[in-house]
């Protein structure tokens, strides 16, 4: 019997390893699902068992909705909220600046103006006030005229501010998702799937999810108290686009919920009837239906530009509005920001990632990278970015008066959220937290150093336990030839695809680059050929000066195995398919 494929050290630095899935296993999921073969690898490679496969390609709100009462605090959340709007008082959003603070607010502004009551709308600005309530920023809202205030995508870490609140004689309660302590602020109420004693089982939502939950049980509250009997009880589900572009861009695992939210919320936005979305999609270029990819690459990152690089609100401002007009030129001032903002995190990757090649520590279970006067709102990007280069848990901290504001991405198996949470336990961060995946925090800028010695030092044991967790998985060998329009689009029934689900990989073996050309600042166009000389078109992204493009556009005499996506082209009307690479390896 062969060895299963495997490569320890690719060109990209990483690890490959060919799937081995059990033979009746694919064969039972073919059966139940009524699938093709490749297919049924993909969902049994993710898990998806024989029994789930049916629900799991046509995932529906009524199979995966949770009860909103399994939330702690949903109901004491809904009564809260409806008994502030039946006495009358005047109720205020406070939104993250992200796309999923945007959408969680949208919804909220949509919903009661369905029941004819407006909501103040705050968000903070990223760099004069930083993220989640402050005082200052309750203070406003009081003086604004707020009684009432829902936070989104914040606040279940905010001590000091909802005491504050507490004092001013302003009700607040909390919808959140990010990790928290047992420690519970003072709210009327806090719902939280990642709060200790919540027993949901949905810590995997996001903002925009958890928020969409709370509209099911603000209508089903609404219902006990009579307050639907004109008919005039909102549409929630009209509502699943915004949720469904808030999970997707937060990045939180598609599964389940959340599997559901963006699929039937992608079937909403076809509609294209928020016309916040139309006037995003028209500068963005979108034509047709709009995918996962869309969402996360081209509605998301306009939307976020405003909150990184222009004015913090934009976003929320323009899901919520039904003003074409206000839409259109909201539009096109976010698409303004984002091109400001392609070119500061450009400047920005750029230093961080020679600072780290000069320091010569890319081998360390985490990358910290630091910088005067790196811009904030662009510091997360690039810790992607650094991320995916190296293949490491990365925080890029931009640097400010001596204080330091800094965000992270991790890879499979590293805990990175907590590890900052546990550095703020022990003094060595002003403030710090985030998701598994993802993190934030603000240290002093002399810390930095004891910052890289205590993640080195947690993170060690998790970097080398999750080995196999990093190794970059293909699913099937396939050969030019039998990367066909047909295939792409059989693969395309497993949609959406996104964290936590990943898009199928291919394998392509003993292949020569026939043809290669640079195109943009740093992509690359090749075909590559087989021994038949059968050939398949492609492009990778950003890696024209790094080892694979160089590899690509330095020849045709050596032979790769090469690993990548297959997708769906559009252009002018022609439908064709077109292999993404992400990585190579010299043929063994």
């Amino acid at each position: 019997m062969s060895e299963p494929y495997s490569v320890e050290q690719s060109i990209g630095g990483r690890q490959w390893r060919l799937c081995e899935i059990d033979g009746g296993l694919i064969g039972e999921i073919r059966r139940k699902a009524g699938i093709d073969e490749i297919l049924a690898r993909v969902l049994a490679a993710r898990g998806v068992t024989a029994e789930e496969a049916g629900e799991f390609l046509s995932p529906t709100l009524r199979h995966y909705f949770p009860d909103p009462s399994s939330f702690q605090d949903m109901d004491v959340a809904a009564s809260a909220i409806w008994e502030a709007v039946e006495a009358g008082k005047t109720l205020a959003v406070f939104a993250d600046y992200d796309v999923d603070g945007a959408t969680s607010a949208a919804q909220l502004i949509r919903y009661f103006r369905a029941v004819g009551h407006s909501l103040l709308l705050y968000v903070p600005d990223r760099i004069e006030e930083g993220y989640g309530p402050s005082e200052e920023a309750f203070s406003r809202l009081k003086e604004q005229g707020a009684e009432f205030v829902i936070t989104v995508d914040c606040g279940a870490a905010a001590h000091a501010p909802l005491k504050a609140a507490h004092d001013m004689a302003l009700d607040v309660v909390v919808v959140d998702h990010h990790l928290m302590s047992a420690d519970l602020p003072p709210a009327l109420a806090i719902v939280n799937p990642n709060r200790p004693d919540d027993q949901s089982g949905c810590g995997h939502m996001a903002a925009a999810g958890v928020t969409f939950v709370l509209l099911a049980a603000l209508n089903r509250e609404g219902r006990r108290r009579g307050l639907f009997e004109s008919g005039k009880e909102p549409d929630i589900l009209a509502l699943a686009d915004l949720s469904a572009l808030g999970t997707l861009c937060d990045v939180v695992a598609l599964r389940d919920v959340n599997r559901a939210i963006v699929s039937q919320g992608l079937k909403i936005m076809r509609r294209w009837s928020h016309p916040g979305l139309k006037a995003l999609a028209d500068v963005g270029g979108l034509t047709g239906d709009p995918s996962a990819y869309h969402l996360g690459f081209v509605l998301g990152p306009r939307i976020n530009a405003g909150g990184r690089v222009g004015q913090a609100d934009l976003g929320a401002r323009l899901l919520s509005s039904d003003d074409p007009a206000e839409c259109a030129q909201i539009a096109a001032d976010l698409d303004a920001f984002n091109a400001e903002r392609k070119q500061i995190e450009l400047d920005v990757l750029d230093a961080a990632q020679a600072q780290l090649l000069a320091r010569g520590d890319t081998d360390a279970p985490i990358l910290i990278a630091t910088g005067e006067g790196w811009h904030p709102g662009v510091i997360g990007i690039v810790a992607g970015r650094i991320k995916e280069r190296f293949g490491r848990p990365s925080i890029v901290i931009g640097i400010e008066n001596g204080l330091g504001k800094g965000s992270g991405r991790s890879v499979g198996g590293v805990d990175l959220g907590s590890a900052i949470a546990a550095a703020k336990e022990d003094g060595i961060l002003i403030a710090g937290g985030g998701h598994p995946m993802a993190a934030g925090l603000t240290i002093e800028e002399g810390k930095v150093g004891a910052l890289q010695a205590y993640l080195e030092d947690r993170l060690q044991p998790e970097w080398d336990a999750s080995h196999d967790q990093r190794a970059m998985t293909l699913d099937v060998e396939l050969t030019p030839a039998g990367a066909t329009l047909d295939l792409a689009e059989r693969i395309m029934r497993a949609a959406p695809y996104g964290q936590g689900f990943a898009e199928p990989r291919f394998l392509m073996r003993n292949v020569r680059v026939a043809y290669a050309e640079r195109v943009g600042a740093d992509h690359v166009r090749f075909s590559l050929s087989d021994e038949a000389g059968q050939r398949v078109n492609g492009i990778i992204f950003r890696q024209a000066d790094q080892p694979i493009g160089e590899a690509l556009l330095g020849g045709s005499e050596q032979i790769w195995d090469a690993a990548g996506r297959l997708k769906l082209d559009e252009w002018r009307g022609q439908r064709r398919v077109q292999f993404h690479l992400e990585d190579l390896v010299l043929s063994k």
